[in-house]
């Protein structure tokens, strides 16, 4: 059974996501790796590093903000 769920581009999830690859990217992927074991090893370790120091999102974008620079997504009462 397949179920399709709504994620705008916008969202916060997608956000996360790509700021995670980009964390990836950065602190581990900037060299050449040669063989795909060294990569599965190296991205593991990337991995359970990172879930263990639970390093958090900083969002600066907060709701008063999305509230004006969204406002034909909010409804006025």
């Amino acid at each position: 059974r397949l179920v399709f769920h709504y994620m705008p581009k916008h969202g916060s999830r997608l956000n996360m996501a790509e700021i995670e690859f980009s964390v990836l990217s950065r602190q581990c992927l900037r060299r050449r790796i040669p063989h795909i074991e060294t990569l599965r090893h190296e991205v593991g370790g990337w991995q359970t590093e990172r879930n263990r120091s639970k390093r958090k999102a900083n969002w600066h974008f907060r709701t008063p903000d999305a509230r004006i620079k969204l406002s034909k997504l909010y409804p006025s009462f």
